[in-house]
């Protein structure tokens, strides 16, 4: 059987070359290393290969901005997101992109690489920090689920037209810049839209907006 194929994107060179070696060892064909996330999406259109082992933080563009690019690029990869926080809104944004896993950078080698194969096996992992806040975020939802089902928050047109760019990917301070308003009135917007809706973050809103047919899609 071929052994799988991977990418390793990290700007670190030492855990990268330590992963990379780690993932040759144990049944991997490491076919790229790249350090940023614009090289991963190149790379990914290259080679097509079963796995991306991405870094979320490095210079540039990061890489939770690059799930969906990558997979774009070639629909058949998995995506496994390395990450030195336990981000709440972070770890939902790579689940909304569409990333495989999504792991503490910290955890030790043997255990990455046990994640890396349960990913070309078809799973999905979360380190079990990320996995406790990620059911705190599914209860949530749930707790509210029927709430909100029953009623239809009263957002204003500059509320729906604000969770509109905030489902595009724009930052507060990119949403101000286009509907002409500061930053801070953007961020005063959003805290009232999470009020209304019963959410925690902005992902959660933007969920439950889609969901709503309060959104167009683009």
């Amino acid at each position: 059987m071929k052994n799988p194929t991977v990418i390793v994107v990290d700007d670190a060179p030492i855990f990268q070359a330590g992963l990379a070696a780690a993932l040759r060892g144990e049944g991997f064909d490491v076919v790229a290393i790249a350090s940023d996330a614009l090289t991963a999406i190149s790379e990914a259109r290259r080679h097509r290969p079963a796995l991306v082992v991405l870094d979320v933080l490095m210079p540039g563009i990061s890489g939770l901005d690059v799930v969906d690019k990558i997979t774009d690029a070639s629909p058949e990869t998995k995506v496994v997101l390395l990450t030195s926080s336990d981000s709440e809104e972070d770890l939902l944004t790579a689940i909304k992109a569409g990333a495989s896993g999504y792991i503490i950078k910290d955890t030790p080698f043997p255990k990455l690489v046990a994640a890396m194969h349960e990913v070309v096996k078809g799973g999905a992992v979360v380190s079990p920090k990320l996995a406790a806040r990620l059911f705190d975020v599914v209860a949530h939802l749930l707790r509210n689920r029927d709430l909100n089902a029953t009623r239809r928050p009263s957002l204003t047109g500059r509320e729906v037209e604000i969770l509109q760019w905030i489902a595009d990917g724009r930052t507060s301070r990119e949403i101000g810049e286009q509907l002409y308003i500061s930053e801070n009135t953007v961020k005063n917007h959003v805290r009232n839209i999470l009020d209304k809706l019963g959410m925690q973050s902005r992902h959660e809103a933007v969920r439950y907006a889609e969901h709503a047919g309060l959104l167009n899609r683009r």
